[in-house]
């Protein structure tokens, strides 16, 4: 009997806990009906005919497009899940923005385990990062600009020689350096290269591509040099109007990386990005060379760690030099206008180190849905990420959630920064080639998305009456990336003529 009785109660408090659920469920069912726009209309007309039209009516399109007032004017599947490829950039720019403090910076900190005397520091000295993407090139002068800064303050303080070891210490994320479910080619490149709490020229080696005469290898170099990279010229020059295969290649889990293929011999030189096996170990041996070049010498040799215990109570002493970086509303430009994924990932990690003090991919993406449902007020049903970069095939997100997340950065003076970081159509970022000669260039900001099979753009629209909001996803198409991109422009041309009558 006790049991019947405990099942019936189990029973009942399971009905009374399923009828809030399924009362939710149909107010929003209800709520999209209502709001959705009128079948025969002109726009809607309009923007069917270009979804279904060939090649791409066997894909799955996801649209959702809001005029100035925020009323919802066009749907095409915009509640359910899409692959959005860089459109997660979306999620975590606006999270960055909106949860850390509006003067963030990224510090990058010396410290020692040892005594100074004599100008000698008797023990290790500890680069200590804490995932500051912006250690290259791209905001400073060179390079070394950062760590030649470290150097001329340590020599402040009257250190020129370690008795020790140098160490990059990397503990400020846990171990975890790659998402499992990107792609193993896409390891070998930039846009994939490992996610680590310190680093340098975005993990990656700058290959400049020179062809020579046909028959000879072409020239190839790469910078920086800091002999941690074994590399393999087997690529050819061919004749001119050949087709150019090229491609390179790293060994998993080390830096040996080889080149093969053609280059046609009327190629103009170009650079390629080929990611580095060991974050850590590539950064500190770039700021040993930047002590040296500054009178520091190292007796030790260069070595890292992920252990948060390994250098702990050096850490609690006062830092002997350190970094800070540009504010986070500079460092998220490269996020949404080059749609960098390493700079993406970075954001996400720290997301979830400064929001619950755990550095890993699972805190940041617990901190993005928390944002998501708590601040922005999505259903959690319509999104489910697994990286910050949009890189995996295993995120998915609907139309609904970006044009919501647009609607955020319009409405919120502290998000103004994201609307002018987005890419805009014939200027700059990735829309800068797109949009030319149709009468939208610099009228569209929007944010791009391409990984196979997928391409997506979600952004605004600014007409002489105001504002309009779109989210457009095309996925599982087989059609060339340029046809759909054609698409999805026109889709977007379609719309600002719509708008405008």
């Amino acid at each position: 009997m006790r049991r019947l009785a405990a099942a019936a109660a189990v029973l009942l408090i399971t009905a009374f806990a399923a009828a809030p659920v399924a009362a939710q469920s149909a107010g929003r069912a209800q709520a999209r009906r209502a709001a959705a726009p009128p079948p025969g209309s002109r726009l809607t007309r309009s923007l069917d005919s270009l979804l279904d039209a060939p090649p791409f009516e066997h894909a799955l399109w996801g649209v959702a497009i809001e005029d100035p007032s925020g009323r919802r004017v066009f749907e095409r599947n915009a509640d359910r899940l899409f692959v959005p490829a860089s459109n997660a950039k979306l999620v975590v720019a606006a999270a960055a923005t909106l949860l850390l403090p509006p003067d963030f910076r990224f510090r990058t900190s010396v410290y020692t385990s040892g005594t100074i005397a004599g100008g000698v520091l008797q023990g290790d000295l500890v680069l200590y990062g804490r995932g500051d993407p912006t250690l290259s090139d791209r905001f400073y002068p060179t390079r070394y600009s950062a760590f030649e800064e470290l150097a001329d303050s340590l020599r402040a303080h009257g250190v020129t020689r370690v008795e020790g070891d140098l160490v990059g210490d990397a503990s400020y994320f846990d171990s975890a350096t790659i998402r499992p479910s990107w792609d193993s080619y896409d390891l070998a490149w930039w846009y994939a290269a490992p996610v680590t709490a310190l680093g340098f020229n975005d993990n990656s080696a700058d290959f400049l591509i020179t062809p020579a005469a046909p028959g000879l290898p072409p020239l190839i170099t790469f910078e920086p040099d800091l002999g941690l990279v074994q590399f393999t010229n087997r690529a050819r020059t061919v004749p001119v109007d050949s087709p150019r295969t090229i491609d390179f290649h790293r060994a998993p889990g080390t830096n040996a990386v080889w080149a093969d293929g053609d280059v046609p011999a009327d190629t103009r030189p170009w650079t390629e990005n080929v990611s580095v096996a060991d974050g850590p170990l590539w950064t500190a041996t770039a700021f040993r060379h930047a002590l040296e070049s500054h009178g520091v010498t190292v007796s030790g040799r260069t070595r890292t760690t992920f252990d948060p215990s390994a250098h702990a109570a050096a850490r609690l002493t006062e830092a002997l030099a350190e970094h800070r970086s540009p504010p986070i509303g500079r460092i998220i430009e490269p996020v949404l206008r080059m749609s960098h994924n390493w700079y993406a990932e970075l954001l996400l990690r720290t997301l979830g180190k400064e929001r619950t003090g755990a550095g890993g991919w699972d805190s940041g993406l617990a901190v993005e849905r928390r944002f998501l449902i708590d601040s922005l007020g999505a259903d959690s049903t319509e999104f489910s990420l697994a990286d910050g970069s949009g890189l995996s095939h295993a995120n998915l997100v609907t139309p609904r959630v970006f044009v919501r997340i647009l609607e955020a950065i319009r409405r919120r003076p502290r998000a103004a920064s994201l609307r002018s970081a987005l890419p805009v159509a014939g200027v700059s970022g990735t829309l800068r080639t797109r949009y030319r000669g149709s009468g939208l260039a610099g009228r569209v900001r929007a944010k791009t998305g391409s990984i196979a099979n997928t391409n997506t753009l979600s952004g605004y629209l600014d007409t002489p009456q105001g504002t309009w909001t779109f989210s457009i996803a095309l996925n599982n198409h087989a059609e060339h990336g340029r046809e759909a991109l054609k698409r999805i422009d026109a889709i977007v041309a379609m719309l600002a003529r719509r708008a405008e009558r």
